[in-house]
């Protein structure tokens, strides 16, 4: 079984615009965009699932303004194909963030999605322990994209060592950061975040780790947090399976990442 745990999709009518957006973002920061594997649409998300053997796809949408939020929820709500499960989003700049949490809560969703860079907040910040203790004590997962983004200027919104000041205010067992903790800070996640409470994510890391660091801290923080995901369209699933397969990890730990860890908090 397999189950990316981070994936992106729009609605059909904004996905070709959405897409051109986030590639200009990446040619002005880097020089380059990367090609997206799919068009950004549900039936394009469907598609790449069954070329590439993926039985189950979670969706991590963002809010990248207050009053999008509804309307972005209202969206991935709808989303009825048994093979795809979404987490909802807020905003932190939101007047009401608790109540919409308490109606995402209320609504069956899993859990959220933010995006310190889009979003434009520190994850450390009052107003974001805030929801993450809110999140935590409705049950809710938060997947925060933690790291570098490679389509959007520093500084960084969400570093290893600010996850590390967040867990003085919450447990962390529903924290769920993407990028392996923080996306081309790796070190650093060795140094604050191997060994603690929090879910990682394997999300767009073909390209750029290193191998043995990445199974170094596989190993080191335990393979029982760490899900795969593959930040699809940004990269095809294929090359992130492959990375994982290539580690020499045993059956036991591919399988927690494959699919053991999310079917735990999905279901």
């Amino acid at each position: 079984m397999l189950i990316d745990f981070h994936t992106h999709i729009f609605p059909t009518k904004i996905a070709d615009m959405a897409i051109k957006v986030l590639k200009a973002g990446m040619l002005k920061e880097q020089g380059y965009c990367i090609e997206p594997q799919y068009d950004g649409t549900v039936d394009g998300l469907k598609a790449m699932m069954q070329k590439n053997n993926i039985d189950i796809s979670v969706t991590l949408p963002i809010a990248t303004r207050p009053k999008n939020t509804a309307s972005i929820n209202t969206f991935v709500k709808g989303i009825t194909d048994s093979g795809i499960i979404s987490f909802a989003t807020v905003h932190p700049e939101s007047d009401n963030y608790r109540e919409e949490l308490e109606q995402i809560a209320e609504s069956g969703f899993k859990g959220i999605k933010l995006h310190p860079e889009f979003q434009h907040f520190y994850i450390d910040s009052k107003e974001s322990v805030d929801i993450l203790q809110t999140a935590e004590k409705l049950g809710l997962y938060v997947v925060i994209h933690a790291g570098a983004d490679i389509g959007m200027p520093p500084p960084v919104h969400c570093t290893p060592k600010m996850l590390k000041n967040v867990l003085s205010y919450i447990s962390g067992k529903y924290l769920i950061a993407a990028h392996l903790g923080g996306y081309g800070m790796w070190d650093d996640v060795e140094k604050y975040l191997c060994g603690t409470e929090i879910y990682m994510d394997t999300a767009f890391l073909s390209r750029i780790i290193d191998g043995e660091q990445l199974k170094r801290i596989i190993k080191s923080h335990g393979s029982d947090k760490i899900l795969f995901g593959s930040d699809a369209p940004w990269e095809n699933p294929a090359d992130t399976v492959a990375m994982i397969n290539s580690l020499g990890l045993d059956r036991a730990e591919l399988d927690n990442i494959f699919y053991k860890n999310a079917q735990r908090i999905l279901f």
